[in-house]
């Protein structure tokens, strides 16, 4: 026979049979492992996960819940305090920018640039937390830029001196002017809060529908800082939100003046009317003239829509006027931002000449 089979010890295998003493093994095999846990009794099941965060809830039922803070009412008083609450997070740390984040996931931090003299030194003069200021070296020092210094270094803000191309980047190609600011990420008030009958004056809101430019927004809450207006009311969905450049359009009023995230505009708008404001749609088509307003002293919310589509259904069935600006040429719309400092300024008048006859 080939090989060394002969040799003493040598095992032959002919087959691939099973081995001795294998049918235990086999027999241990096919036994059933009993009935399959229940979803909630496993640990890596959605369902054990749902369970666990609904215990923990019901643990926590009976601690009184707390408002976040952040939300302020309408108004200038208080100016430093009130910009500053707006802002998630302490010095140092990115925050989250409230409104519809999903439960029982964990914020990722984030933060915005302040981009422009004037708009950094508003956040420093309004005690925004700030991680820190960037100056661009060689820098043409003017009376603005020798505040934010002074402001920051007050502050124990770190200030980084950086090359323009470096500025650039930073603030994603917007106008700098050499000076930017990191600020955490902005927090929205609630609708509710511009429902405060102790607030100063009568109350006036101005809600946006489908405006998706930030420069739009910074313009709007420019005017209503302008003709003292209390609030700014944005859409969760399919709207703009409070980004560094509608604070940068706003040349710093967006420290003064809160901006509200309502995660349904149509409801808001009922919440407002049960409360005893009327709203008012501005658009082109609409029912009465501004200067022929009969509402414009009672509690207000102007309701302005986007340049092109304007008010939404919806919307616009809400509304209990529909108001269009009387134009000499035949432009077919206002920008949205300056129909709405149209409207603000007609208003203001309306209630300064009221006053004026009591």
């Amino acid at each position: 026979m080939a090989g060394n089979s002969q040799r003493r010890g040598a095992v032959r295998k002919s087959g691939k049979g099973a081995t001795v003493g294998s049918g235990g093994q086999r027999r241990k095999g096919l036994e059933g492992r009993g009935p399959t846990p229940k979803a909630v009794d496993r640990e890596h099941h959605p369902a054990h996960k749902r369970a666990t965060s609904a215990a923990r809830g019901v643990a926590k039922a009976g601690a009184p819940a707390g408002r976040s803070g952040g939300s302020t009412s309408g108004g200038s008083s208080g100016q430093r305090s009130a910009g500053a609450s707006r802002y998630a997070g302490a010095k140092g740390s990115g925050g989250r920018a409230g409104g519809s984040g999903r439960p029982g996931r964990s914020a990722k931090p984030s933060s915005e640039m302040v981009a422009g003299r004037n708009s950094v030194v508003e956040a420093l003069r309004a005690d925004i937390p700030a991680t820190t200021m960037y100056i661009a070296t060689r820098i043409d020092s003017d009376d603005r830029v020798r505040e934010a210094l002074k402001e920051a270094t007050q502050r124990g803000i770190p200030v980084l001196e950086c090359p323009r191309g470096e500025l650039d980047r930073l603030t994603d190609g917007a106008v700098h002017q050499g000076l930017a600011l990191q600020v955490p990420a902005y927090e929205y008030a609630d609708p509710a809060d511009f429902v405060d009958p102790e607030a100063p004056g009568v109350p006036l809101v101005v809600a946006m529908d489908g405006i998706t430019d930030p420069r739009n927004l910074g313009a709007i809450i420019r005017s209503v800082a302008a003709f003292g207006g209390h609030g700014v009311v944005v859409p969760e969905r399919r709207s703009v939100g409070m980004t560094a450049s509608a604070w940068k359009t706003s040349a710093g009023a967006a420290a003064r003046v809160p901006v509200a995230k309502a995660s349904n505009l149509t409801r808001a708008l009922e919440a407002y009317q049960k409360a005893g404001f009327f709203v008012v749609g501005l658009d082109m088509d609409g029912d009465v003239d501004l200067p022929e307003l009969d509402l414009a002293t009672e509690p207000l919310v102007i309701v302005v829509g986007s340049e092109g589509k304007g008010l939404s259904r919806l919307v616009r069935e809400t509304c209990d006027r529909i108001v269009s600006i009387p134009m000499v040429s035949s432009v077919e719309s206002l920008n949205a931002g300056i129909a709405t400092g149209v409207a603000l300024y007609e208003v203001a008048r309306a209630r300064r000449i009221a006053s004026r006859g009591r």
